[in-house]
């Protein structure tokens, strides 16, 4: 069977690993994605080949539209070509609109229903969607699709991605004795922030409190490092992800995230984690029930975090993480199942 699988962030990028290293011993898989620069990266330090086509539409509403216009063009020519059989995708508006239109099946992960416009372009297109099973398939369903479409796993998405071996080991770090803290920026262009920013208060007071600690920010565009820069100065290092996540967070004390990816597989590698919540979803309201991610705004709060979490142990996050690790069930193997049903 010939399954075309498109790829746009690097969260999918490494769920998508092991998907393809499964489904390719069988199948001729087509693997596409955009010209994005945390992608592109993530795939040269992964060694992971992708077909880009097209190009991320940046933070306006007009640059989107038109970059899904160009990219679904450009896309349904090769897809003609390729002729697919099965489509795969983490909610793709592109590849849903183009499953669509050809009538080829389409699978999706999802994960976050709290990306309204991506769900309105997606889910009423689409055959079957797989889904955290802590996630209620209501909160998917009112977007259009029938819930008998829904498939829940035992599972969150971390548990798949934290599974690739680090396949960098540099990271942002100096080398010397002090505690690595690590912060990531938000997601600023994503239809579903609200561009008010809660980590600048935040890590003004980090660098005050921790000045004599290893602290990195890792940014996202080249705009939000350059005005960081000038919010900062030299007092920290500030620097765009060109590492491997799972290296970085291997060799980090303290992780402080805006709620995605990086946040989810910090705590589940077992690293003291708080949460600013940049975009509230169900994934950190999950873990944070579970004991393994602390959300806090205030910040004042998150340095008082900080300090008791470099003063203890990280072993009963640790113990938490392995727990609830456990507990979970390996989704592509549902995946792998209802390809051969459809």
């Amino acid at each position: 069977m010939k399954i075309w699988i498109d790829i746009l962030t690097p969260k999918q990028l490494v769920f998508a690993e092991p998907i393809i290293e499964r489904l390719g011993k069988k199948h001729k898989i087509l693997r596409t994605s955009r010209d994005y620069d945390e992608v592109s990266k993530l795939a040269k330090v992964r060694r992971f080949s992708l077909v880009n086509v097209g190009k991320h539409g940046g933070g306006s509403n007009l640059g989107k539209l038109e970059s899904s216009v160009s990219r679904m063009q450009r896309l349904t020519k090769k897809i003609k070509t390729f002729k697919p059989e099965m489509v795969i995708s983490f909610c793709s508006p592109e590849a849903a609109r183009i499953s669509f239109g050809l009538g080829i099946k389409h699978i999706a992960f999802c994960d976050a229903p709290h990306a309204e416009a991506v769900m309105k372009l997606t889910l009423p297109l689409i055959q079957k969607l797989l889904i955290p099973s802590f996630i209620p398939k209501k909160e998917f369903a009112k977007f259009g699709i029938s819930e008998r479409d829904i498939i829940p796993y035992k599972a969150i998405d971390g548990y798949v991605t934290i599974k690739r071996k680090a396949k960098d080991k540099k990271t942002p770090f100096k080398k010397n004795n002090k505690k690595n803290i690590l912060i990531r920026m938000e997601e600023e262009e994503a239809a579903y922030t609200s561009r008010s920013s809660k980590i600048i208060p935040i890590i003004k007071k980090i660098i005050e409190e921790f000045e004599n600690e290893n602290i990195v920010i890792l940014g996202r565009y080249t705009d939000q490092i350059s005005n960081l820069r000038k919010v900062v100065g030299n007092k920290v290092k500030v620097t765009k992800m060109e590492f491997d996540g799972k290296n970085i967070l291997e060799n980090t004390d303290v992780f402080v995230g805006s709620g995605g990816t990086m946040t989810v597989e910090s705590a589940l590698l077992g690293i003291p984690t708080i949460s600013y919540s940049a975009a509230p979803n169900v994934n950190e309201n999950y873990l944070a029930k579970r004991h393994i991610v602390i959300i806090e705004t205030e910040p004042q709060k998150v340095a008082n975090n900080i300090k008791k979490m470099l003063e203890n142990t990280n072993k009963d996050y640790r113990r938490r993480a392995k727990k609830i690790l456990s507990e979970m069930e390996d989704p592509i193997q549902k995946l792998d199942k209802l390809i051969r049903n459809l």
